[in-house]
C-alpha cells in the first residue's frame, strides 16, 4: 500500500478507524453500525421466522388439510386474487400506459390518486367502497334498480382487493413501459406496425420482466388483504371469509394452532413473491423510485 493510500485511510487521533475492505479490522463506528443492523434484522425476522417453525413443530401447518374452514378460506384467497389480478392488468395496464407516455394537465393529481391506496389504511379503503358501492352508498340508487347487491358479497372481496393492490401494478408498470426505448417503437411503426400490434409485440415485452414484478407484488398485497375486507364484504366462512380473515377469526375463537397455519401459509406465500422478484431480475418492482 502507498503512502498516500495509509493516508487516506488513516483517522485522526480520536476519532474511530473507518472501514477498510474485506478482513480489515472495524473500528468503534463501523461496529456499531453492524451491531445496530444486525439487531433491527434480527427483530425483523424472528417473529415471522417463529411463527413458521412453530407451525411446522406442533404440526398445524402438516394438518390444515384437515381443516375444513383454512381449505375454504385457501381456496377462496385463491380464486378472487387470481380474479383481481385479471381486472388489475385489463384496466390498470391502459391507466400505466396512459400515465408513462401522455402528457396532460392534472396528470400528477392523477398519479396521486393511483398511490393514494398504497399509503391508506386498509379499514379506510374498505369504508370508502363501502360508502360508495354499500347499500346506502353513493352508487346505491343505480345498482339497486339494476338489481346489484355488491356489499358483504364476493365481489366486495374481489373489488377490495383490486382496490388495495392495483396500485403496486400500476405503478410498477408505468415505470416498465417508460423505460422501454422510444426509438426501436419509432422503427416498428416504419415497418408498418400498428399502435396495437406494436403495444403488444414490442412495448410489453421490452418491459414484461418489470410488469411480471408488479403483477406478483399486486398478488402477494391482494392475498394478504385484511381490513378493507373486513370492512367492505365482512367475514362469513365460505363466502366472503379469505386466508387473513381466518387468521384473525380463529385466533379470536382461541384456536391459536388454526390461526398460525393460516397465518404460516401467508408468510410462505410472501416469501415465495419476493424470493422470485429477486431470482428472475424483478428488482424495479421493488423500486420506491418507481413512484417518481
Amino acid at each position: 500500500m502507498t503512502e498516500a493510500v495509509r493516508d487516506r485511510t488513516s483517522s485522526p487521533p480520536g476519532e474511530a478507524a473507518s472501514y477498510r475492505g474485506p478482513g480489515r479490522s472495524v473500528g468503534w463506528g463501523g461496529a456499531t453500525v453492524l451491531v445496530l443492523a444486525g439487531i433491527f434484522a434480527v427483530f425483523l425476522a424472528l417473529p415471522v421466522i417463529t411463527l413458521v417453525v412453530r407451525s411446522i413443530l406442533n404440526g398445524s401447518l402438516a394438518s390444515i388439510a384437515g381443516s375444513s374452514t383454512l381449505l375454504a378460506a385457501l381456496s377462496l384467497s385463491l380464486a378472487t386474487t387470481s380474479v383481481s389480478l385479471v381486472l388489475t392488468v385489463v384496466f390498470g395496464l391502459p391507466l400505466a400506459f396512459v400515465l408513462a407516455r401522455r402528457s396532460f394537465r392534472g396528470k400528477w393529481l392523477v398519479e396521486a390518486i393511483v398511490d393514494l391506496p398504497i399509503v391508506l389504511p386498509p379499514a379506510v379503503a374498505g369504508l370508502g367502497l363501502l360508502l360508495v358501492f354499500g347499500r346506502r352508498g353513493l352508487l346505491a340508487g343505480p345498482m339497486q334498480a339494476a338489481g346489484i347487491d355488491i356489499a358483504f358479497t364476493l365481489v366486495a372481496v374481489i373489488l377490495a382487493q383490486t382496490f388495495v393492490s392495483a396500485p403496486f401494478f400500476v405503478r410498477s408498470a408505468r415505470a416498465g413501459i417508460a423505460g422501454v426505448d422510444r426509438d426501436l417503437e419509432d422503427a416498428a411503426r416504419v415497418d408498418g406496425a400498428t399502435e396495437a400490434r406494436l403495444f403488444r409485440d414490442v412495448t410489453v415485452p421490452l418491459a414484461g420482466a418489470v410488469l411480471a414484478g408488479g403483477l406478483v407484488m399486486s398478488w402477494a398485497r391482494a392475498l394478504g388483504e385484511f381490513g378493507a375486507t373486513i370492512m367492505f364484504a365482512g367475514s362469513v366462512e365460505g363466502r366472503t371469509q379469505t386466508l387473513p380473515l381466518v387468521v384473525y377469526a380463529e385466533f379470536q375463537g382461541g384456536d391459536v394452532d388454526a390461526s398460525i397455519a393460516g397465518a404460516a401459509i401467508l408468510v410462505i406465500a410472501a416469501l415465495g413473491v419476493l424470493v422470485a422478484v429477486r431470482v428472475f431480475h424483478w428488482g424495479r418492482a421493488l423500486d420506491v423510485r418507481n413512484v417518481a
